[in-house]
């Protein structure tokens, strides 16, 4: 794409990146006088109320896990009591050292790591999943580096695995032996031992993974890896706060977590169905050994001595205090009530889904709900549901789309309201095909027109910071 094409794609994305626009002034520059606090309240106040009624109302696939006005506010007090902290002073905060602690411990009792099978296991409290999964993919191509060197480690994984592993391969040069996955969704544990290589420094498996839903065979995957001398990492950042409990409450849930040998690494995220703020998510190690080689030091600095356990430097406070604040308040009791909640909704969901004339569910999800069409261009579906206030997720490959069920959906009415449209748009998308989506993912599923997509994403970027 040209200079011409890429500002012609920014001028049809502003309205929908900028629904602002024109309401509000607009700051290229500080103001010469500091604004009043009131007027700028207002504003603020104005935004949000703005943006709020979707997500609040259950139109959002995802996004808010939570959501209730009475756990926002409690929430927002927390943050208000730490909203100074920074971590990378814990001489100063050693309260934020408490909750990050007492957060990993939990997430880790609640993950069978104070068990026999992992009595040691250890963590982290990161930024978000993405974090979780580029340390922990940073930290097995160090380790493999230090045990056997080599310089092209590779990583083994199914194709539905998030893209943040993909994110991980850019930033630290490892390769990507990415697997199909068969028709149930879940990756294939023989087509794993057969990709595990000299080169291999870890495999991946999601439980659950983000696309369909669905979790992959965690214990036959874990196992080659064993076998073969290689970690394995659970990507538990969707299911971790859902999977133990649909376990508890009698859901057929497979092992996934450290009661599985192989298993050396988990990411779980506190600022999903943890229901923590954003951003919070938990890396959990078998060995305290890996996590060693997780943390960054330096002693030669003019500056002092210098270490940090993640990425970052200084770090926000009242984030995990928040997530601290969340969990010890839910509790064993509340996470179960949720989940039960969550699960139903979802059940009745999948049916309703199944229901309609010419969509068919992926999978055998539990509480993300991929679907697609036989009779209709399932992108056009999507279109016509976005038309209608629905957030949704469009998948490709196979072309699709998901509604991740979270408490704001198991509200009266939001469920029955979602299937109604749904029904609609199938019929209108069967009878007077059009829509928006689907060229475009054609594109990207072609090679010789992907790179434009590709320019359209960065273009999205590019929006996102225009003023």
């Amino acid at each position: 794409m040209d200079s011409a094409q890429r500002e012609a794609v920014a001028a049809m994305l502003e309205p929908d990146l900028k629904p602002y626009r024109g309401r509000y002034p607009v700051h290229s520059r500080l103001p010469e006088r500091g604004l009043d606090r009131a007027a700028v309240l207002a504003e603020l106040t104005g935004l949000a109320d703005g943006e709020r009624s979707r997500w609040e109302d259950g139109f959002a696939s995802g996004a808010v896990y939570h959501g209730g006005r009475e756990h926002i506010d409690f929430l927002n007090q927390v943050y208000a009591l730490f909203s100074q902290g920074n971590p990378l002073h814990a001489d100063l905060w050693p309260s934020i050292t408490k909750f990050e602690a007492e957060v990993v411990a939990m997430t880790s009792a609640m993950l069978h790591g104070g068990t026999a099978a992992a009595p040691r296991a250890c963590g982290t409290v990161t930024s978000g999943g993405t974090e979780s999964i580029l340390l922990a993919m940073r930290t097995y191509r160090d380790q493999a580096r230090s045990a056997r060197g080599g310089t092209e480690p590779e990583v083994v994984l199914p194709e539905t695995a998030h893209a943040a592993f993909d994110k991980a391969a850019q930033y630290f040069g490892i390769r990507l032996v990415k697997l199909p996955v068969g028709a149930d969704m879940r990756a294939d544990a023989q087509a794993v031992r057969a990709a595990v290589g000299e080169r291999t420094v870890a495999v991946v498996g999601s439980a659950v993974q983000f696309p369909h839903g669905v979790a992959d065979p965690i214990a036959e995957m874990a196992a080659v890896a064993a076998e073969r001398g290689v970690g394995f990492h659970t990507d538990a950042c969707l299911g971790g706060f859902v999977l133990p409990w649909a376990e508890r409450l009698g859901y057929p849930v497979p092992a996934f977590d450290f009661r599985v040998p192989g298993v050396t690494s988990i990411s779980c995220d506190t600022h999903k169905f943890g229901f923590g703020a954003k951003g919070t998510s938990v890396l959990l190690w078998r060995d305290p050994g890996l996590r060693d080689r997780q943390f960054y030091t330096t002693t030669d600095w003019p500056g002092g001595l210098y270490f940090s356990p993640t990425f970052a430097g200084s770090r926000p406070g009242a984030l995990p205090a928040q997530a601290w604040a969340a969990m010890v308040t839910t509790g064993e009791n509340g996470y179960l009530d949720a989940t039960r909640r969550v699960l139903e909704t979802a059940a009745a969901v999948r049916a309703g889904i199944a229901a309609v004339p010419g969509l068919r569910v992926l999978g055998d999800p539990l509480w993300v709900i991929a679907f697609t069409s036989d009779e209709a261009d399932i992108y056009d579906v999507y279109d016509r549901m976005t038309k209608r206030g629905w957030s949704l997720n469009g998948l490709q490959r196979p072309p699709a789309v998901h509604l991740c069920v979270t408490l704001r959906h198991t509200q009266d009415g939001v469920a029955e309201r979602f299937l109604a449209d749904l029904r609609g748009c199938a019929e209108e998308a069967r009878r007077e095909p059009g829509g928006l989506t689907a060229p475009v993912y054609g594109m990207a599923a072609a090679p010789e027109t992907s790179g434009d997509v590709e320019d359209i994403l960065r273009t999205y970027c590019d929006v996102l910071y225009r003023v």
